[in-house]
């Protein structure tokens, strides 16, 4: 069971293992591109590949669905990246029904494991596969696998090393259940910390932090869905930056556009960061030098503020 890109490469080991693989539950198509065009989910289209049974819920309570499930007389249920399985699915397997986390449970429960751990710019990540139980993310822990977070990492690379990953580390977790030598660790609530899913007013930037803290959280949410601004009342997402070199003028608004030659610099709270990768709304991706020869910002120009027109709404 999973949908998005991070969830193929498991389902990749898995097809290639000895296992059996009786069906792959996925999300729905969705439109995506100008054109509107129906796409399916990366697993959709990598179990169709293959040729296994695909099914695409609108509910995951529904009967229909756990009658075509339970008929499949499964031993386990495999989850990576999926929605939440309601009690009576995850408990209908012999085995019950084990997730492929992107974290070092009980650390960053919830959606958005990889976007959290960069944004509070932890060195380390990784792992965990766990039993499922009623309450979310909280299920007995099977296996965790540590993996470094670099300084240049951001949401885009270590979602693609974490996927990666994930499959080789499905395969041991299986293992560990089959040769019945899994003791299973009970989480501990105490050390639990949170990762909710992002929303568009999540991903707004808040020039007032430190740089390095504005920094971690621009490459916590690189192209998906990107951190934004706004400049002269229109979007703009950045993707990449270097918290900047040398003594700034203290005082400054915010999100004050600095003097520097060939250099992007947004004045934060105790120093300054430089773009290196923006998206202006209606523009294509360009570096912080491309930037500033086509837009000309003035030094004192300020990031920040309301959409166009918006302040007439408030």
């Amino acid at each position: 069971m999973g949908t998005p890109e991070f969830a193929r490469p498991p389902l990749v080991c898995l097809c290639d293992s000895k296992h059996e693989l009786l069906a792959v539950v996925t999300g729905r198509d969705k439109k995506a591109g100008r054109g509107q065009l129906l796409l399916p989910t990366p697993c959709r289209e990598e179990a169709e590949k293959r040729g296994l049974p695909v099914l695409t819920p609108a509910s995951l309570d529904a009967a229909e669905l756990y009658d075509v499930l339970k008929a499949l007389t499964p031993d386990l249920f495999i989850v990576a990246a999926f929605r939440i399985l309601p009690e009576k699915l995850f408990s209908l397997p012999r085995l019950g029904s084990i997730n492929i986390h992107a974290s070092l449970l009980p650390r960053y429960r919830g959606a958005a494991p990889i976007n959290w751990a960069l944004i509070n710019g932890e060195t380390e990540t990784g792992l965990t596969s766990f039993f499922l139980k009623k309450k979310v993310d909280c299920g007995d822990i099977i296996l965790q696998e540590r993996v470094p977070v670099s300084d240049d990492d951001d949401f885009d690379s270590l979602y693609e090393k974490l996927s990666r990953l994930a499959g080789p580390f499905l395969l041991r977790t299986l293992d560990v259940i089959e040769e019945g030598v899994c003791r299973p660790l009970i989480q501990t609530d105490a050390e639990a910390t949170r990762a909710p899913k992002i929303t568009p007013f999540d991903a707004l930037i808040d020039f007032g932090f430190p740089a390095g803290k504005v920094r971690n959280f621009i490459r916590g949410l690189a192209t998906k869905p990107g951190a934004y601004s706004y400049f002269r009342g229109r979007k703009v997402k950045i993707f990449a930056c270097v918290v900047a070199d040398g003594n700034f003028e203290k005082g400054l608004r915010p999100g004050t556009v600095l003097p520097a030659k060939k250099k992007l610099l947004i004045q934060c709270d105790d120093s300054a960061i430089e773009i290196l990768r923006i998206l202006p709304e209606g523009k294509k991706e360009m570096n912080g030098l491309s930037f500033l020869n086509g837009f000309k910002p003035k030094a004192g120009e300020v990031f920040g503020g309301f959409e166009k027109g918006m302040e007439k709404k408030q």
